[in-house]
């Protein structure tokens, strides 16, 4: 098992990076907005890895931080998701913004990675909403469980301020991502939404 390759970039293409390490060149499949595709040849990069073997072949994945490879892992866990969707959805999406999107259910925003539908998008947040919290939330606390409705639950003050920023004319990628940059975590619901505005102004 090869946990991550660490080297020279010798070459990038289409979806992929060859990247030198002892002599040897790996071939790499990389999300597009990766540090790794980012940088430029003869850099030194490090990606952290995961092997898929199928029966007629054999492929690296690399990401640049673990918590990627990790929500990786967890994407690919949903029936119907491949490896190709995968690295779709991050090349898409930053770590942080998948986060908010399936902590927040908003499966139409996931529809913008290439070859994901609507279909997929709901699974994926429907399987992973209970395995992904949003940058700064607890998954344990409340006010992050949906109603039956799709909908936060009021007992947080994050959540509240969705709900809020929602029915202030905000989509609920614009409230999470405004919110994602509130450091706080034990503001009220009231001081949550005056921060989120300043970030949306």
């Amino acid at each position: 098992m090869i946990g991550f390759v660490k080297g020279t970039l010798a070459e990038k293409g289409a979806g992929y990076v060859i990247i030198e390490a002892g002599g040897i060149g790996y071939e790499i499949f990389v999300p597009a907005n990766s540090g790794a595709y980012l940088s430029s040849e003869g850099d030194e990069v490090k990606v952290y890895t995961m092997m898929s073997v199928r029966e007629d072949d054999v492929s690296l994945y690399g990401f640049s931080r673990r918590g990627e490879l990790d929500a990786f892992k967890k994407l690919i866990s949903v029936n119907g998701v491949g490896a190709k969707a995968g690295i779709s959805i991050l090349s898409a999406f930053t770590l942080e913004q998948l986060q908010e999107a399936i902590a927040f259910e908003d499966a139409k925003a996931l529809t913008k990675a290439n070859g994901v539908g609507k279909k997929i998008a709901e699974r994926i947040v429907l399987e992973l909403k209970d395995k992904f919290a949003a940058p700064g939330v607890d998954p344990g606390a409340e006010g992050v469980s949906p109603l039956e409705d799709g909908q936060p639950t009021a007992g947080g003050g994050r959540a509240e301020a969705v709900a809020a920023l929602i029915s202030l004319g905000y989509t609920r990628g614009e409230a999470t991502s405004a919110l994602a940059h509130v450091k706080d975590n034990d503001l009220s619901a009231e001081d949550y939404i005056k921060a989120a505005l300043k970030n949306l102004i």
